[in-house]
């Protein structure tokens, strides 16, 4: 059974599953970090399509490509597309993203992307227990390769000079690092707080491909009040009215 949802103030309708993993506020943070993205973005790893479409819309001169490897998911974010009337600039590549001879086979070229965007399967395998739900597995469990092999795969696809974004958990950011490093310049780190005084729950990465620009670390993002509620900030990012520091 499938819910609709809508996001960015309305303006994005969004099918998913009814039960398993659900498009929150991490997709609304990657997908408000609007890197100047060009004429091709590819939103590796997109799920349902959440992230590739809003930056579809936010983005109206960019042709999308959403990258995903779970049939379910896929089929969910091509009913996406045409419920947001995006199909002449938004289709979906239905390959595993790790896997460099399906990623051609569907017609992914590397080096091809002008932007690309990640929310990545967070978790190590053997580090947390596996979902009995595939899809919800999938979404939330890394293969052996780990977050470098992912953050490796998705900036293949990236051209020269290119922008890449992405969301991860603050003890993966080493990973991503290393990952990066002699690919990836101009890096920026944005922690994301739930309130004042906490640690950072998520890391958001951004960077440029060749660029010698040094790493910065930017003010931090806080989501929630004391009370519970939204910021200011963060609530107008959920409307889609407002965007993040660019890379």
């Amino acid at each position: 059974m499938n819910d609709e949802d809508l996001l960015l103030g309305g303006r994005l309708r969004l099918r998913q599953r009814a039960s398993g993993h659900r498009v929150g506020t991490d997709a609304v943070l990657l997908a408000a970090m609007l890197l100047d993205p060009g004429p091709q973005i590819m939103d590796a790893g997109s799920g349902v399509g959440a992230v590739g479409l809003a930056l579809a819309l936010r983005a109206p001169q960019s042709c999308v490509r959403l990258i995903e490897r779970e049939a379910q998911a896929a089929e969910l974010a091509r009913t996406n597309i045409a419920l947001n009337a995006l199909e002449e600039r938004v289709s979906v590549a239905e390959c595993n993203l790790l896997d460099a001879s399906a990623r051609r086979a569907a017609g992914i070229v590397n080096e091809s992307a002008s932007a690309v965007y990640t929310n990545p399967p967070f978790y190590a395998e053997g580090s947390v227990r596996r979902s009995p739900d595939l899809a919800r597995a999938a979404a939330h469990v890394l293969g052996p390769g780990g977050m470098e092999e992912w953050v490796r795969a998705s900036l293949s696809l990236l051209a020269p000079d290119g922008r890449f974004a992405m969301i991860c958990l603050p003890e993966g950011l080493g990973q991503v690092l290393t990952a990066c490093e002699n690919r990836l310049g101009a890096l920026r780190i944005l922690p994301v707080h739930a309130r004042v005084g906490e640690d950072a729950r998520r890391i958001l990465v951004s960077g440029r491909k060749g660029s010698r620009a040094p790493l910065a670390i930017t003010p931090g993002l806080v989501l929630h009040e004391a009370d519970g509620r939204f910021t200011p900030r963060a609530q107008a990012l959920h409307r889609g009215q407002d965007i993040l520091a660019d890379a």
